[in-house]
């Protein structure tokens, strides 16, 4: 119990150190589109979580809290929100938050932001919790992310859900399990059917990654001459930390969390964003991804937009016009 404590207050000390020498940075990405509705904003309760966090929240209990998609761990739970007006069956969103892998919550900051205009868009919504790296190491996450989608597609019926109409959405370390979701569709290795209903497809059929880390390798390298640090090559960084390892020393693992190496042209389609003055994730990494994907899947089925003088998520990201943006992206591939 004492070695627990001891390895939960490190890694709290090291995000809290992580989080500190990222304030006040400024990218220099000149990558810039911007959405041409007015900045009109959703009301917002104050911040809580980590980085890929967000400031608004459901305002609505979930209609099922603590479903237990898999048994290994007490992580692998989900909230399930079903729309109160409309009949079912309803097209699903699946909420993955952030927090660097190894914090953040279901019940918080990304995970659900966005879930009252889903509501009322039609839309059910799953937001759910996954093994953080002070747990399990990679990929355990994508696993635990898989699973839940197997889960909730077995048990469609009884939650008046559309099995072939399931979307992900996530943010930082969300977004780059989302992603992974939408392109690593039948890839065995990332399956974890073991975890149950393996006779399910993991399959989504489309994505929402907000800034997600993308290529790890190449973070540092992406970041160098800006004001940013370059320090996610450290064997303490949040990338780092999930392999268990500093990521240069294991580049084949790290190779598996990159959903550029994946691609098909059956991939879900994607809608990306991020910020230009993002600090934590280098605004590069989202336009690599959108730009693989167009080459593949065909850009009609990828939207970037990259946020002008945008951070790490932010309020930016969560005006009224901006979430009806996703929602339309949403409605074109799910209704």
């Amino acid at each position: 119990m004492m070695k627990n404590l001891v390895i939960k207050l490190t890694m709290f000390t090291l995000t809290v150190m992580l989080l500190l020498s990222i304030v006040g940075c400024g990218a220099t990405s000149t990558t810039t589109a911007t959405p041409t509705a007015s900045t009109e904003q959703t009301s917002v309760m104050p911040a809580r979580g980590g980085p890929g966090s967000s400031s608004t929240f459901a305002t609505v209990a979930p209609t099922y809290a603590d479903l237990a998609y898999a048994t290994v761990s007490d992580a692998q739970k989900l909230d399930l929100y079903i729309p109160t007006t409309g009949s079912g069956p309803f097209p699903l969103i699946i909420m993955v938050h952030g927090g660097g892998f190894m914090m953040g919550d279901k019940s918080d900051g990304a995970g659900l932001t966005g879930v009252d205009q889903l509501l009322a868009a039609g839309y059910a919504v799953a937001s759910i919790n996954y093994r953080l790296s002070s747990e399990a190491i990679y990929p355990a996450q994508i696993y635990d992310a898989k699973a839940a989608v197997r889960f909730l597609r077995a048990n469609a019926e009884e939650y008046q859900l559309n099995p072939d109409k399931f979307g992900a959405w996530g943010a930082s370390a969300g977004g780059s399990l989302v992603s992974l979701l939408g392109t690593t569709c039948g890839v065995a290795e990332l399956e974890g059917a073991e975890l149950g209903n393996a006779e399910q497809s993991s399959c989504v059929q489309a994505v929402i990654d907000w800034f997600g880390p993308i290529d790890f390798l190449k973070m540092d390298e992406q970041f160098a001459g800006t004001s940013c640090p370059q320090s996610h090559d450290a064997a303490n960084s949040p990338e780092s930390m999930l392999v268990g390892a500093a990521i240069q020393t294991v580049p084949d693992l790290v190779a598996t969390t990159n959903p550029m190496n994946y691609i098909t042209a059956d991939d879900a389609p994607f809608f990306i964003e991020n910020g230009t003055a993002d600090c934590n994730i280098p605004p590069a990494q989202n336009k690599n991804l959108a730009d693989a994907l167009s080459a593949v899947i065909g850009p009609e089925n990828v939207t970037y937009i990259s946020l002008e003088g945008a951070g790490h998520g932010g309020s930016q990201f969560e005006t009224t016009d901006n979430l009806n943006l996703v929602i339309g992206f949403l409605d074109k591939y799910l209704k």
